[in-house]
């Protein structure tokens, strides 16, 4: 097995931050990141290693936990920067009044948010916020997850397409809004799936609005309580997937029974990646090599890709 070096993918900072708005002491608000192995919050106002992208993102959060004080609810506000600005979606405020709503659609156009939503319900859209993978622009639906810089995910899906470029249909697991499936489409066929069915429709979307890209299909569906079966993976060449943290158990034993020639695996946890590699090397396949990827500045954090071959 071949581990490569390091690839350093910081990129210009990250492009999605999520910050945390609480009152702590003397009923004192507090919007920033949370502390270290603590749930203290340190108030920030100013990040010099944000992407420009995210410029005027903390304003807008403060603004915006500042109007919701009142509720005296804690706070996530997910920030994105996109094409058409930022991308902004707040958790953990509950229902709100109508006058209050109204006066955070104000708020939103203060500050020129491309789009504002509360738990992913519409309060504010001035554009619609898109982003672009590889020659597609998709329009993102609220929250969805994407990798933390578009450097890193422009490494990661380098890596990804180099380990399937003989392969003439691709299984994506675990697309979501199709950081590799739309590249992947350049030069093969692709069957996408993933449980986010808003991120799959917006996947789906994008492929059917871009010229020159090989058939997508893309299917919502839940791979941790039905993961595809090896008679369901006859018909590809290669398989890529890229779980959450938790890794992809289901999914590696059914992978390991099948008769796939090559695996991607893609993953941003060392401890789940051991666990599902060692099913796959038990099923009959072995590690052609392994890439660690840095998109994560100060931290010790990595994302890897490894290719797995019978």
């Amino acid at each position: 097995m071949a581990v490569d070096p390091l690839i350093d993918a910081h990129g210009g900072g990250r492009r999605r931050i999520t910050l945390h708005a609480r009152t702590g002491t003397h009923d004192v608000l507090k919007v920033g990141f949370a502390a270290a192995n603590s749930h203290d919050i340190i108030p920030v106002d100013h990040c010099p290693i944000l992407d420009p992208g995210l410029r005027g993102a903390l304003d807008a959060a403060w603004a915006i936990a500042e109007l919701l004080l009142p509720t005296g609810k804690p706070l996530d506000i997910q920030i994105t920067a996109t094409d058409s600005g930022l991308d902004v979606d707040v958790r953990g405020s509950g229902p709100l009044p109508t006058a209050m709503i109204a006066t955070l659609s104000r708020v939103a156009e203060q500050h020129r948010l491309a789009r504002l939503t509360r738990h992913g319900e519409l309060v504010l859209m001035r554009n619609a916020p898109t982003i672009t993978i590889g020659t597609a622009q998709v329009t993102l639906p609220p929250g969805s997850f994407l990798q933390a810089t578009v450097a890193g995910e422009e490494a990661l899906a380098a890596l990804v397409i180099g380990h399937c470029k003989r392969a003439k249909h691709v299984a994506e697991l675990f697309c979501g809004v199709g950081p590799f499936a739309l590249r992947l489409a350049a030069n093969s066929k692709v069957s996408a799936f993933d449980s986010d069915a808003g991120a799959v429709a917006a996947l789906q979307k994008a492929a059917a609005s871009t010229a020159g890209l090989k058939p997508v299909k893309a299917e919502a569906r839940d791979l941790f309580r039905r993961p595809l079966m090896p008679q369901e993976l006859r018909d590809y060449d290669a398989v890529v997937f890229d779980p959450p943290r938790q890794g992809a158990q289901a999914q590696a034993l059914q992978l390991a029974a099948s008769k796939i020639a090559v695996v991607v695996a893609v993953s941003c946890n060392v401890a789940t990646f051991a666990r599902d590699a060692r099913i796959l090397v038990d099923g009959g396949y072995r590690i052609e090599g392994v890439t660690p990827v840095d998109q994560f500045r100060h931290t010790p954090h990595v994302e890897l890709v490894a290719r797995f071959v019978r």
